[in-house]
């Protein structure tokens, strides 16, 4: 295999700000895990970067992979960096993998891992604030516009988490009148997986949506359903577990958290759940909610299937395209739909949730077996 290169910038830095992996943070880890043995590790800055010797990656794996903060040492470890920068660096070919967006928008980054004879592969996770700059925070459309396009026309491979990822970026490549790298799709597998068994972490039935609280997570319209469930059901009404910390431009539904009395005895709000903690409340879930207006790939929907738990989820193409007709799908601001469907998933002996618990048992999901399997295919046909 040829000499490969991680660029471990995002995972450090979130280290150090105390930050848990998100699912850019996690496919990141993935990589160290699959490569980091015999990989350099790359720290970038505004697209100027440097290569960590071996020794000192192979730490720097260490410490990200064990997620221990330890801010001493990545001081250390950053200060290492730069003056490795004063060192002659080995000019041996390989190829340059990064898997986050961060950096990806600054020419220069390019034009030094081809100093270093190193072609660069940067993976697509979605074009969101291209298409759906409305539920982005200002300015982050033009920023990742630069990064989409910069990346299209200096790097040398893209990997894409999905086929729809891909036909949108395709679309972005004609529109702008650039190439499209050589690339391919490599869907990701599930970080949660284990059937473990855990007790219930409460004795009612409750449904869960998990992720990031922003606008087009669909958060404000969900608990407006439920409030209206709260007014037709009262205490019978399921409890709703809202897992996933309060990003940007959320006030509506924070609001709602904060201050609807209504829904005080039956929403529960949670952040920074350990993996087994999310499993556990994953498991015992009537279904994963998933009422998004978008998606780049939907891992919590991947999640669910992968433990057998169903999932009611907006009718997008990507969820399609990983799950098939498992999941029942409804239009993301379709109310009574979406009132209907938890009312009849509630019940003990729902007909709804059995004929999901049948389908699921034909979903398969990604695994990394067949991402790397992918990608080291598409890796080799670069050189």
């Amino acid at each position: 295999m040829s000499r490969i290169l991680l660029d471990v910038t995002r995972l450090v830095t979130r280290l150090y700000d105390g930050l848990l992996p998100t699912g850019v943070d996690r496919v990141g880890l993935a990589y160290i895990e699959r490569y980091g043995a015999n990989a350099c590790a790359v720290l970038s800055e505004r697209g100027f970067s440097t290569v960590l010797s071996k020794i000192e990656s192979q730490s720097a794996f260490a410490m990200i992979l064990s997620g221990e903060r330890n801010r001493c040492a990545i001081r250390k470890l950053v200060a290492r960096a730069c003056i490795n920068r004063l060192r002659p660096e080995n000019r041996d070919k390989g190829v340059l993998l990064h898997t986050s967006h961060n950096g990806m928008e600054f020419q220069r980054y390019y034009n030094a891992m081809d100093k270093r004879g190193l072609r660069s592969v940067f993976m697509v996770h979605d074009l969101i604030p291209l298409t759906h700059a409305e539920f982005c925070r200002p300015g982050v459309d033009a920023a990742h516009r630069k990064r989409i396009h910069t990346a299209l026309a200096h790097a040398d491979g893209l990997i894409a988490n999905s086929q729809d990822t891909l036909d949108v970026l395709a679309a972005e490549a004609s529109q702008a009148n650039l190439p499209l790298p050589a690339n391919v799709v490599a869907r990701l597998a599930p970080a949660i997986t284990a059937r473990t068994p855990h007790p219930a972490p409460i004795a009612q039935p409750y449904f869960v949506v998990l992720g990031t609280i922003e606008p087009r997570k669909n958060h404000w319209f969900l608990l407006q359903v439920w409030r209206r469930l709260v007014e037709h059901h009262g205490v019978a009404t399921p409890k709703l577990v809202v897992i996933g910390r309060r990003g940007w431009e959320c006030e509506n539904a924070v609001d709602m958290l904060d201050r609807c009395t209504q829904l005080q005895d039956t929403v529960i709000e949670l952040h920074g759940c350990s993996d087994e903690e999310l499993r556990t409340w994953i498991q015992h879930a009537q279904a994963l909610l998933f009422p998004s207006f978008v998606e780049g790939y939907g891992m919590p929907l991947v999640e669910a299937l992968a433990l057998g738990v169903p999932v009611i989820a907006s009718d997008l193409g990507v969820f399609r395209e990983i799950a098939n007709d498992i999941p029942d799908y409804l239009d993301p601001l379709d109310g009574p739909g979406w009132m209907a469907n938890v009312e009849a998933y509630a019940a003990l002996t729902s007909s709804a949730r059995m004929r999901q618990l049948a389908r699921i048992e034909r979903f398969r999901a990604p695994s990394w077996s067949d991402h790397f399997e992918a990608v080291d295919h598409f890796l080799a046909s670069l050189n």
